[in-house]
């Protein structure tokens, strides 16, 4: 019987955006720095970009892709509450949607190493899960952890929900396995291992140690006791080691049998042969983690008492553990729905470098009074005493570029008039692929694809003259793709030039002055209706 691929299927699933990569231009006024070096590991570089995410993750593309180490992201949840306009089937594939073009650039921007974390509730997650399974492929899912967001009790509901989810998936498992970090041993772990005999090689545990009621009658055998008792499994009972490993561990002094030499023999573990720190459990408790009230109560009402907190803010202590787990020292993170700047926050503390993007105006009004506090050491809540913070570092601030075409007044697509010349150069390098980095010494020269490849953008309309002439400046050695308002010869006629015409070369390439693809559903376009059902969307009946 062949075995069929089994897809998650909504309404309007073959529906693509045609996205158009935006330049990022900095807001020097919002970007914040530290006053001075705090340690020799600052780092002043992050990225905080204000804008529709899904623009912002593919302006980001073409520079980091297979750059990012981690990914966390705590999407809305999909309750009902953000798309009140619509009914619930429709939402719920509005959703998936918006999701699924999130999730292939991440994909994308991920590196072998990377791993991406989402916090979801049961409204989505478990199609989520399969979503995901879809777009990294089931064998790339890690596992999905409970994390106790709630302490309380809610007695206005049918189940007072006490957890979230978060799925874990790596970009690629086999590679992710090897890297991913232990977590550190708690001091109650540590406690249970004890040197009752005082031996020199340190506290131990006990490992295979007594009998089991299944095994083969290769581990029944008589032990002699340092009593000079003999000892044996009884009839159906077996040793929980083979007579081999129990000789050498006695060979090398690893065998305890009891203060008195008269006890069943347990073969040592020692503290100093595990592994530093123990594998992450998928239950992460309050205690370890944090929780929303936490979060809120403890840290961001005392860190920002003039503001009001999020509802449901994301715990520093929950970021450690995702970071410490996924992350060394100098990594790239990335959140993509940024919220009260937790992400940022604890990156920063940690030493990592991180991308956050947030659409709302809490990006002015949380994000960024947080993180000058964290930035100059005035925020000790959260993880800061733990990770001593002092503060130091920054942060540059960026707006998402408005769109590279927009339409005049009769309809014509032209270049927006807010592009100056570089702001165009640098829009049409991305667009074709080009690396922006304007030349000091060749006028023309505003980029490159290989070591001879160049690119030349301008609005002018260049004569034959002027073409010619920067056919020789190129030589025959190079080559480069000349973007310009119009030209006056055939466009072959240079061997080294390949002409273009702006904005017509581009024209077709994307959804041009299309800003907001948020999961605010009254900013997206209608869905195209069938006649006959509408009343899926709420028409006649």
């Amino acid at each position: 019987m062949s075995k069929t691929k089994l897809e998650l299927t909504w309404i309007g699933k073959d529906k693509r955006p045609k996205l158009e990569p935006r330049i990022l231009l900095e807001d020097p006024a919002k970007s914040y720095h530290a006053s001075h070096r705090v340690t020799d590991n600052d780092i002043f570089d992050n990225k905080l970009i204000f804008g529709d995410n899904l623009l912002a993750l593919k302006a980001l593309e073409q520079e980091y892709v297979g750059k990012v180490k981690c990914v966390f992201i705590d999407p809305p949840y999909n309750t009902g509450n953000a798309f009140k306009h619509y009914d619930d089937g429709l939402e719920h594939s509005i959703w998936l949607s918006l999701m699924r073009d999130r999730l292939e650039i991440i994909y994308r921007l991920l590196s072998d190493e990377g791993s991406l974390w989402i916090t979801i509730d049961d409204n989505e997650a478990h199609y989520l899960k399969v979503l995901c399974d879809e777009v990294f492929g089931r064998a790339s899912f890690v596992n999905s952890f409970a994390w106790e967001k709630d302490k309380g009790r809610r007695n206005d509901t049918d189940i007072s929900s006490a957890h979230d989810h978060i799925l874990l998936y790596a970009k690629n498992r086999s590679i992710w396995k090897k890297i991913r970090n232990t977590l550190p041993r708690t001091d109650a772990q540590t406690a249970r291992y004890k040197n009752p005999d005082n031996d020199p090689r340190g506290p131990w545990l006990q490992g295979d140690n007594g009998t089991a009621k299944s095994g083969s009658e290769s581990a029944r055998f008589p032990i002699e006791l340092p009593s000079g008792r003999i000892v044996t499994p009884p009839k159906g009972n077996y040793w929980r080691f083979s007579i081999d490993n129990f000789e050498k561990s006695k060979a090398d002094n690893r065998v305890y049998f009891g203060k008195d030499g008269n006890g069943l023999p347990v073969i040592k573990r020692y503290l100093t042969d595990v592994q530093d720190g123990v594998v992450p459990r998928s239950w992460w408790p309050a205690e370890d983690a944090g929780s929303n009230q936490s979060a809120k109560r403890d840290h961001l009402r005392k860190l920002l008492p003039d503001i009001e907190p999020f509802a449901t803010p994301k715990p520093e202590q929950l970021l450690k553990l995702v970071l410490h787990i996924a992350t060394n020292s100098g990594d790239l993170v990335l959140d993509s729905f940024a919220g009260s700047g937790t992400t940022a926050a604890v990156a920063q503390k940690m030493g990592r470098k991180w991308i956050v993007v947030e659409l709302e105006n809490t990006c002015h009004t949380h994000i960024i009074p947080r993180l000058k506090k964290v930035i100059d050491g005035e925020d000790q809540g959260g993880i800061s005493n733990t990770m001593k913070w002092k503060g130091g570092g920054g942060f540059r601030y960026y707006n998402l570029a408005p769109s590279l075409l927009e339409k005049d007044k009769w309809s014509n697509w032209v270049v927006n008039k807010n592009y100056n010349p570089a702001m165009l150069a640098e829009a049409i390098c991305k667009l074709e692929g080009f690396s922006y980095a304007p030349s000091e010494t060749d006028w023309w020269n505003h980029g490159y694809s290989t070591e001879q490849d160049f690119i030349y953008v301008t609005t002018q309309n260049l004569s034959v003259q002027q073409l010619e002439a920067l056919s020789d400046e190129v030589g025959s050695e190079r080559s480069l793709l000349v973007c310009c308002g119009a030209f006056r010869c055939k466009a072959d006629r240079f061997a080294n030039l390949t002409i273009k015409k702006i904005p017509k070369m581009v024209l077709s390439r994307c959804e041009w002055a299309h800003d907001d693809y948020s999961l605010n559903v009254e900013n997206l376009p209608q869905m195209e209706r069938d006649p006959e059902q509408d009343d899926l969307f709420g028409g006649k009946a």
